[in-house]
């Protein structure tokens, strides 16, 4: 089931960020800081976040929000399975959501940053797979060896 999170699951999601064997401490930190903005600011601190729950357990989650300084464009800020539960079409469905959340408030893109180390080419291939097309590689972005990739999904604004 895809809801908002509560305060409650701040452990959960932390928790499958720590779990998913690509992110670094760092990335689980800058979770913390966005699940505090969310959870602490009026206006969630732009970030919106959603989850797929199952029998209680967070297995999936996803950030994402309205790109600064832009019109209609959104960014995917994290995107991530519970590894007991990958392949069974969670990250798909989390996807679809977000994509239907956005396209709602007008997005004419939604854009997505991932690594180009071997370790994400799962991720990559994902997203190939659901549409989005590579539009960018800044080699050695994130560290040397570890470029930053960027995929774009675009969608029709014109009412058809």
């Amino acid at each position: 089931m895809l809801e908002a999170p509560t305060n409650a699951d701040v452990g959960s999601i932390v928790e499958l960020i720590e779990q998913a064997g690509v992110f670094g401490p760092m990335d689980v930190q800058c979770v913390r800081e966005l699940l505090a903005d969310y959870f602490g600011k009026a206006d969630g601190g732009g970030y919106r976040f959603i989850v797929y729950r199952r029998d209680g357990r967070v297995l999936g989650m996803a950030c994402y929000g309205a790109t600064p300084l832009t019109e209609g464009t959104f960014d995917l800020y994290w995107l991530a399975v519970a590894p007991r539960a990958r392949r069974g079409g969670i990250g798909r469905i989390l996807l679809e959501r977000v994509e239907a959340d956005v396209r709602r408030e007008g997005a004419r893109m939604l854009v997505v940053e991932t690594s180009g180390t071997p370790e994400y080419e799962p991720a990559r291939r994902f997203y190939l797979a659901r549409g989005y097309h590579r539009q960018a590689t800044i080699p050695d972005f994130y560290a040397p060896g570890d470029d930053l990739v960027i995929y774009v999904k675009r969608f029709d604004t014109s009412g058809r």
